[in-house]
């Protein structure tokens, strides 16, 4: 249905088109009254025009209640499914922060957990670490105490040391002494025997015959070997018996005089002896330190 096909065309389209429903009556009256001057012989005409115009405007008004009507249901079905939609997405956010609520409480469940257990353990290692502090403690007072049993038993060996040493060097000292009167004895000693061998000798020389030693004057031939064979032996032996006698006799002399000449040294080498066994017990005692 169109406006412009109900009204006929002595009205113009704008009165129509001004006219809306519970006025349009009225613009159409104002209208005739406006035209009713200049065109008194229309009014059968126009009366049935008006009538047209009634019709329509009650049939528009029909229409539009009509629509209305149809909008109002749809209007209705659209809030009802919004409602249907809003509660599903309702529902639907409702599960979902109920899934999220439990994950998010099943996590806060494990991290209180996880968070007791590291407390427990860190309870566990704060005790372990006094008890090692403790035990830190403890060592280092002993060894503090060990560091200074150290100390006296260095600085008593050290007194120890130097006590020996020194007496070392004296005993070194006396040592060396004593040695260098032993070796001027054994020196004076080697002397004397060798003066004695010399002696010795020079009276064996002596003790011969001037003609054995020299040989004879001159030189004679030879005579006969059987002739002069048992005498020569026999002077031969008796010769021989006197040289072993003298050699007795200066081998018994040498003994004697030996016996005189050590007599000063055994006091000398009695000395170094007890020098030697006062000088072990330190020695000794360096040994066991």
């Amino acid at each position: 249905w169109s406006l412009q096909s109900a009204v006929p065309p002595t009205l113009s389209y704008d009165a129509v088109a001004c006219s809306a429903p519970g006025g349009l009556l009225s613009s159409f009256r104002s209208s005739a009254s406006m035209h009713s001057n200049s065109a008194m012989g229309d009014e059968s005409s126009l009366s049935l025009q008006i009538g047209s115009v009634e019709r329509s405007v009650v049939f528009l008004r029909q229409e539009q209640l009509t629509l209305l009507h149809g909008l109002h249901l749809e209007i209705l079905s659209l809030q009802k499914r919004c409602s249907g939609e809003g509660h599903t997405v309702c529902v639907r956010v409702h599960e979902g922060l109920q899934e999220e609520e439990e994950v998010l409480e099943d996590r806060c469940w494990e991290v209180e957990s996880h968070l007791a257990e590291q407390e427990c353990s860190l309870g566990d290692l704060r005790q372990e670490l006094t008890l090692k502090g403790t035990l830190v403690g403890a060592l280092r007072a002993n060894l503090k105490e060990k560091e200074r049993h150290f100390l006296e038993e260095l600085k008593r060996r050290s007194h120890c040391s130097t006590i020996l040493n020194t007496e070392l060097q004296k005993q070194t000292e006396a040592a060396a002494y004593l040695s260098f009167q032993l070796h001027a004895a054994r020196q004076k000693l080697h002397h004397q025997r060798i003066a004695r061998a010399s002696l010795r000798v020079e009276r064996a020389r002596e003790c011969v015959p001037v003609e054995k030693v020299m040989g004879p004057a001159e030189p004679t031939a030879m005579p006969d070997p059987a002739l002069f064979l048992h005498p020569r032996r026999h002077r031969a032996r008796s010769r021989h018996t006197v040289g072993q006698r003298q050699a007795q006799l200066g081998l018994e002399k040498e003994d004697e005089e030996e016996e005189d000449g050590e007599g000063p040294v055994k006091p000398q080498a009695e000395q170094a002896r007890l020098v030697s066994s006062a000088a072990a017990p330190p020695a000794a005692e360096t040994k066991a330190d």
